[in-house]
């Protein structure tokens, strides 16, 4: 997943910067380009995964009674990736065309389609039969391909600019300047994800490491946070699309005010979550956990200590898109691994003795903290509107 919103990202970018300087060949080589290395690299991706998912869960200390129940579920969601790197790309390059309303449309309808096969094939209904937790990997599935195909559909039926027509197929190759844009420019900012999903996974490990209800409650924390951070995501997302465009239209005074605003309703939205579910944490958590299991207190107090710190991490979040919009996809990049591998997960670990678990809590605002002042810095003081995607070219 964080490879492919990396190139994901890389390939909106290209759109956006496209559309704003009207260069209608770079954006139709941009589309091919990347529909043809997402459809390779995600069967590539799916097929590896699938096979490794039993010893890749080993390796992250999965407690033995889940590890059949996780690589099921694993193993499914692998399959499913083709379909999600290429609803993920089509999304993305909308949302660079200046249109983020027709995947909000779309991504409902997933979320409909997903939410509602759940439970029909988690628990079996008449000729479906039960299939646990690995039906909850393939109720995902399903929505994705679905939900896939009738964008497609929409594209085409609405005879949208991102559409590839008959005689545009010949775009349906890989163009080498477009290809090294993607591989250079994106992977730098799908190893953002993988810095960020890799110290996850390091923190799963030193949660493992302190029982059963820590887990639990802490996989609760996770379940409400994946929804605090979606303010962040979105924001993020529009700002790079927005900011690439004027970049593309040499409006500088456009991309600040586009980060500017993007700051603002990050802290407002993010904030707004983080104190909702802090008034209902307990009736919240206890929808995951049961409202007499003792797990539901361990969640409200990592919940209280760690939650706040999305709000920075949003900042941060957004204060990257708008300088990775110019194609500075670097420093972005060190910044993030500086506040997570060499400032939150060292903190953990050596203050784990002296603080428990609490260590592994307060390091999330540490690291967030750390993140958003070394990219404000970036952001006022550094060269990212010298940098660029790629040279022009005529189209």
């Amino acid at each position: 997943m964080s490879v492919g919103f990396g190139l994901g990202m890389a390939a909106t970018i290209l759109v956006g910067q496209g559309l704003g300087a009207r260069n209608m060949g770079q954006v139709k080589r941009t589309v091919g380009t990347t529909l043809v290395f997402f459809t390779v690299l995600s069967l590539v991706i799916a097929v590896g995964g699938f096979f490794a998912a039993p010893h890749m869960l080993i390796a992250m200390q999965t407690p033995p009674e889940i590890l059949g129940l996780a690589a099921a579920y694993l193993r499914v969601i692998f399959l499913a990736l083709p379909a999600v790197y290429l609803y993920t790309f089509v999304m993305m390059a909308l949302r660079g065309a200046g249109d983020a309303r027709t995947p909000f449309i779309f991504l409902a309808i997933s979320a409909v389609l997903d939410v509602g096969f759940n439970p029909l094939l988690i628990l079996g209904f008449g000729p479906i039969p039960a299939m646990g937790i690995a039906g909850s990997a393939l109720a995902t599935l399903i929505s994705q391909w679905v939900g896939l195909i009738a964008m497609i559909f929409w594209l085409y039926r609405s005879r949208n600019v991102l559409r590839l027509r008959r005689d545009e197929f010949r775009y349906l190759r890989l163009d080498p300047q477009i290809l090294r844009a993607l591989v250079v420019k994106g992977l730098p900012m799908g190893l953002q994800l993988i810095v960020m999903s890799s110290s996850m996974l390091m923190m799963i490990s030193l949660v493992n490491r302190q029982g059963a209800m820590t887990v639990a409650a802490y996989n609760a924390c996770f379940q409400l946070w994946s929804y605090i951070q979606m303010p962040a995501m979105a924001v993020g997302t529009a700002v790079s699309s927005m900011a690439a465009q004027n970049v593309g239209a040499k409006r500088w005074d456009r991309v600040g005010r586009t980060a500017g605003i993007g700051v603002l309703y990050n802290v407002l939205l993010t904030g707004a979550l983080v104190l909702l579910v802090t008034v209902i944490d307990r009736d919240a958590y206890a929808l995951f956990l049961g409202a007499d299991s003792p797990a539901v207190d361990i969640a409200r107090h990592i919940h209280f200590i760690a939650s706040w710190s999305f709000i920075l991490f949003g900042v941060a979040f957004v204060l990257s898109s708008v300088v990775r919009a110019t194609g500075a996809v670097f420093p972005p990049l060190i910044f993030l691994f500086t506040a997570m591998w060499l400032v939150r997960i060292p903190f953990a670990y050596l203050m784990e003795a002296h603080l428990g678990a609490d260590a592994i809590w307060w390091s999330f605002p540490l690291g967030s903290g750390t993140s958003m002042l070394l990219l404000a810095a970036y952001y006022r003081f550094g060269g990212w509107k010298k940098a660029r995607m790629l040279e022009s070219r005529a189209g």
